[in-house]
């Protein structure tokens, strides 16, 4: 008898929720208009966007004049890295600092900045994949420093970072602060009125919205360098005929990750920790990545000796089963992960993880089949057993 299929990789994406396709259908039909058209149509649609930005903007804690809507977390990261330290870089601030386990649309948006004159400075992190403080006090310093990014809570392993510490010493530094929201909305809080970051990237399809829609933060009176040239949608910071029907979907995929957050938190840290309790008194040895650091709820990052991620997957597929290796945006890569080798994984149990993410789609039996199959295909891999 064959199994419904269990989806454990909401780090990567998410289902569209019904409200949000019923909040964007009109869009789509009848409310087509050009948000800078002048006539009815076109009004019509404006007024839809410039209510879309109150409610993302309250969700916030930010005024309607800071946020900025994109195409997702990768063009956000990228704005504040780029678009930030190329206005600060002719005030004589080269130094642009981050951690190695940051998003790749960090890290290489660091390094064209560093092909551009920026100095490239990167904050170590300890074995739990946390940002070392004592460091960051070091290297967030005042003079030559422009900006720090740190992402609030790590894509792979969940690690929660100490971001209103990190965005306090930065300010303190006289510099900009930049955090990659995308896996944190929905999760913790995320309040410009309580945290001073200057910058914060958020992505739809992380919380029940389409792909392609995110939204940025840019504190107000933070100087920004567009990406792109060619309007003057969004106060010039991101010219293009803006994307209505996508940016109301998000406003109310945000408005809903906020009512529920505490309450999914709850829900997925129980099952998160059945998953992990399950797998380790099966598999004595599994190590899970970043058990001992503050973790978000809905990622479980594990990796068995004596067994590739490859062929877990392949076989956990086999069963029904969804998971990944890491961040979805390095599909194919043969390399450990930069975020384990970081936190001084060795390579063969680096290139044994496998990311388990729960979210909507999960429940209590889809971790139970889990927990039953799991074990049995590391066997398998190991050369011990096989599966019945």
């Amino acid at each position: 008898m064959s199994r419904d299929p269990i989806y454990l990789d909401h780090a990567a994406t998410t289902p569209v929720r019904s409200e949000v396709f019923e909040a964007m259908a009109p869009f789509f039909g009848p409310r087509f208009g050009n948000p800078s058209s002048t006539h009815r149509w076109g009004r019509e649609a404006r007024a839809a966007l410039d209510e879309a930005r109150e409610r993302v903007a309250q969700c916030l804690g930010a005024a309607p004049d800071e946020v900025c809507f994109t195409s997702g977390g990768t063009e956000g990261d990228n704005l504040a890295v780029l678009g930030g330290w190329r206005i600060l870089k002719a005030q004589g601030k080269k130094a642009v600092v981050t951690s190695p386990i940051e998003h790749k649309a960090v890290l290489q948006a660091v390094h064209q900045a560093a092909k551009e004159g920026a100095e490239e400075r990167l904050l170590r992190v300890d074995a739990t994949g946390t940002v070392a403080l004592d460091d960051a006090r070091a290297k967030l310093t005042p003079g030559d420093l422009a900006l720090c990014s740190v992402m609030w809570i790590n894509n792979e392993t969940g690690v929660i970072q100490p971001i209103a510490e990190l965005a306090e010493l930065t300010k303190a530094a006289g510099a900009v602060f930049h955090t990659d929201a995308v896996q944190a909305f929905g999760k913790v809080e995320v309040d410009a009125r309580k945290i001073p970051f200057d910058f914060v990237a958020v992505s739809g399809h992380k919380i029940g919205a389409p792909k392609g829609i995110g939204a940025f933060f840019i504190r107000r009176g933070t100087a920004l360098e567009p990406l792109f040239f060619g309007g003057s949608q969004d106060r010039g910071r991101r010219p293009g005929t803006e994307n209505v029907a996508s940016a109301v979907g998000l406003a109310r995929a945000m408005e809903l990750a906020i009512a529920e957050r505490e309450a999914h938190w709850r829900e997925l840290e129980a099952l998160r920790n059945e998953l992990q309790a399950a797998i380790v008194a099966k598999i004595p040895d599994a190590t899970i990545h970043g058990r001992d650091a503050k973790r978000a709820p809905h990622i479980l990052n594990v990796s068995v000796p004596g067994t590739d991620s490859e062929s877990l997957l392949m076989a956990l597929d086999l069963q029904g089963i969804a998971a990944s290796s890491g961040s979805a945006c390095q599909s194919g890569s043969v390399t450990p992960s930069h975020v384990l080798s970081a936190m001084g994984v060795r390579a063969e149990l680096a290139n044994a993880a496998i990311r388990m993410s729960l979210g909507s789609l999960s429940t209590p039996a889809d971790v139970a089949r889990v927990a039953e199959v799991f074990p049995s295909l590391v066997a398998k891999a190991r050369g011990l057993a096989s599966v019945g």
